[in-house]
């Protein structure tokens, strides 16, 4: 021990505490040679005085020097120990690892906590699985992590120190080569924080709103001494079911309820997924037609305030998707539940006519009006652009429709009115065109065939113009077109076109479709119902028959639809190519970077795989301009809608579709079938 000590240099103060009796000897020595020029005898008495302090100096230094570093390393092992006691004792537990998560040593109440003894070698893993070797922080570094042990849970502070820095920071060694570093490893009890926050969780209060969808129709179905007992069945399965979750039910009106209850509850209600929604269409007493139920629940606001304008804005939510479904709104997120079954068709046409009046007076009071769809205009998008374009020039204002890129799908009817006299030159502009001849107060924008506002033609003008109305068939999502003047949204609605047919027949007594117009509004219906075979209704025909009235012709709109050769044999490869995931889902891709409109194609070949045997539903990837397009369909036994909500799209139970940014076609359609499988495991899809 003494051998190794004499080859380590002291350093700080102890260095300068060593050295001082040599730094006096040589001062001594300079005062007594001054001394001897000023008188030598002098100068001779200080130089025996001198001489006499520099022998016992050096005899000090030089022979004790051994016991004087004997006596501090004592002194540093006795405070050493006693250091090490008061951590052994200390009541925060504490432990020390070396660089490879093994125990170096660990005090008495991390053992007392961890419920077992700690040998020393043992590896941290062995005792917390989730602290691997990879997960040990760096030198310098620190992390904080949580996990369970023995029913209880931790919190844990993890720092690891180099060990040649704590060398380098000694104020009694200095040794260059003390290399390594060590892991501490402070330890939080948590479990009664945690219990108290499970507990302060599950006495949170949920409200919400249910309304049922189709009171009156379902009424209307059955004889008038049967409704007061259905009304009845009805109350008495909503109020059982909620009581059996412990919640509190008020009827409000005929056909709603305020709904209160625990979150423990409420949990559970989400673990079984609402099936309330199925169990009321099981209430029939003659009547062909099933109750559906919409609810909307607020939750994680910071009062109940702020939680009941959640369930508020998420019944509304509910009730603009179609209904039949549970929306779910906290501050971070929203959740949707149900929404498998077709939305109920309205016979009347009364709130086309309302919407239609509140269009005409909105664009009275307007100088020019805009109208744009969503990006890469299809056929409905353009045909109900056309018939706001009509509207507007029948009430003598200025209209432009915002068309970026025209596709091929599309050129046939742009050029039909490009080269028309009747039509103004700029009645199609681009984006920049619209953003300079846009004003903020004069201007109303028409958002047509879509509501979420990053999808638009022109995002940008969403926030130039104040004036906004929406109109479209998809159901509403997360993200959706805000402060809107006027949105007249209705998802049983098979398309934009059958939307503006009608407000067309209410905006004014007298109004003259052309027949080119007539035949882009009855294309836009077409395309959307696949020919009237999906999503047809009665209101779908009472539109066509009154665009036919108009003027368009069935054969020349087929004709405006036939493709070329090129985009008949990509339809077929697109077909050739698909492959079936469980068994039902066809699913295919396409590069249509060789083609001027693959969007269109690939949706035409979604069309195409509904007609092979136990395919279910649809989907073709179409990779063009750095986007992946998602074309969805089904005929009945699938909502696509659902699934391609996962994906940041949206649109019917039958025809949805979604674009994908930033990932390549094959992650891409990874990606589709890894949410089909999730959503199968679920049940949430059929």
């Amino acid at each position: 021990m003494r051998k190794r000590l004499k080859n380590k240099s002291y350093k700080g103060t102890l260095r300068l505490y060593i050295s001082w009796p040599v730094i006096l000897s040589l001062l001594l020595a300079a005062g007594t040679i001054l001394i001897f020029y000023i008188d030598h005898t002098a100068g001779v008495t200080a130089a025996v005085v001198t001489a006499v302090y520099i022998v016992i100096a050096l005899s000090v230094r030089f022979f004790n020097r051994n016991k004087i570093v004997g006596d501090m390393v004592n002194f540093a092992t006795s405070f050493g120990q006693v250091q090490k006691g008061l951590l052994k004792g200390l009541a925060l537990p504490y432990a020390l690892l070396d660089d490879n998560g093994r125990f170096v040593w660990c005090n008495a109440e991390f053992q007392t906590l961890i419920g077992r003894d700690v040998p020393f070698g043992r590896s941290i893993t062995s005792i917390v699985p989730e602290l691997t070797k990879d997960r040990l922080p760096a030198e310098g570094e620190s992390i904080e992590m949580e996990f369970s042990v023995s029913g209880r849970d931790f919190k844990a502070d993890i720092r690891c120190t180099s060990l040649d820095e704590m060398g380098r920071d000694s104020l009694i060694i200095d040794d260059a080569g003390f290399t390594g570093s060590l892991i501490t490893m402070f330890l939080f009890d948590e479990t009664e924080v945690n219990d108290l926050k499970r507990i302060n969780h599950e006495q949170k209060i949920v409200s919400g709103y249910i309304y049922i969808d189709n009171y009156d129709e379902v009424m209307e179905d059955v004889e008038e001494v049967r409704r007061s007992l259905l009304s009845a069945l009805i109350d008495r399965r909503i109020k059982k079911y909620f009581a059996s979750y412990d919640a509190v039910v008020k009827s409000t009106e005929k056909d709603r309820y305020f709904v209160t209850m625990k979150r423990v509850c409420f949990d559970r209600l989400l673990e079984n997924r609402f099936d309330i929604l199925d169990e009321v269409k099981t209430v029939k007493i003659g009547n062909e037609m099933s109750v559906t139920l919409s609810m909307g629940f607020g939750l994680e606001g910071d009062s109940l305030t702020e939680d009941s304008e959640n369930a508020r804005s998420a019944i509304d939510l509910a009730l603009g998707r179609g209904g039949d479904q549970v929306v779910v709104k906290s501050a971070e997120r929203i959740t949707y539940y149900g929404g498998k079954s077709m939305q109920v068709e309205k016979n009347t046409r009364v709130k086309a006519r309302v919407k239609a009046h509140a269009l005409r007076e909105i664009i009275e009071q307007k100088e020019r009006v805009f109208c744009m769809g969503h990006q890469i205009t299809d056929i409905d998008t353009f045909g109900a652009a056309v018939g706001i374009y009509r509207a507007t020039r029948q009430l003598d204002k200025k209209c432009h429709i915002v068309i970026n890129t025209v596709t091929q799908s599309i050129k046939p009817f742009v050029d039909a009115f490009s080269n028309d006299d009747d039509y103004d030159a700029d009645m199609f502009v681009t984006s920049s065109e619209a953003i300079q001849l846009a004003d903020a107060e004069s201007s109303v924008l028409v958002v047509v065939d879509t509501n979420k506002p990053s999808i638009t033609e022109c995002p940008d003008l969403l926030k130039r113009v104040r004036t906004i109305v929406v109109l479209d068939h998809h159901r509403v999502g997360t993200e959706t077109i805000e402060n809107a003047t006027l949105s007249y949204i209705e998802p049983f609605a098979s398309s934009a076109c059958e939307m503006v047919a009608e407000i067309l027949q209410y905006i004014s007594d007298n109004i003259k479709v052309t027949s080119v117009e007539a035949d882009s509004l009855y294309a836009g219906i077409m395309i959307d119902t696949n020919n009237f075979m999906a999503k047809a209704g009665v209101r779908t025909f009472e539109a066509a028959a009154f665009l036919r009235r108009a003027g368009a012709d069935i054969t020349r709109v087929r004709k405006l639809f036939r493709n070329d050769m090129d985009s008949y044999k990509a339809r077929a490869e697109i077909v050739r190519r698909a492959e079936l995931v469980l068994g039902r889902y066809a699913i295919s891709t396409y590069d249509g970077n060789a083609l001027a409109s693959p969007t269109v194609v690939g949706s035409q070949a979604a069309n195409e795989l509904l007609n092979i045997n136990s395919v279910k539903a649809s989907f073709v990837l179409t990779d063009f301009q750095s986007r992946i397009y998602i074309s969805a369909r089904s005929i009945d036994e699938v909502n696509v809608q659902l699934i391609m909500e996962r994906l940041g799209g949206g649109g019917h139970m039958n025809i949805a579709g979604a674009q994908l940014s930033d990932i390549s076609l094959e992650n891409a359609r990874k990606k589709l079938i890894y949410v089909i499988e999730d959503m199968e495991r679920e049940g949430a899809i059929t």
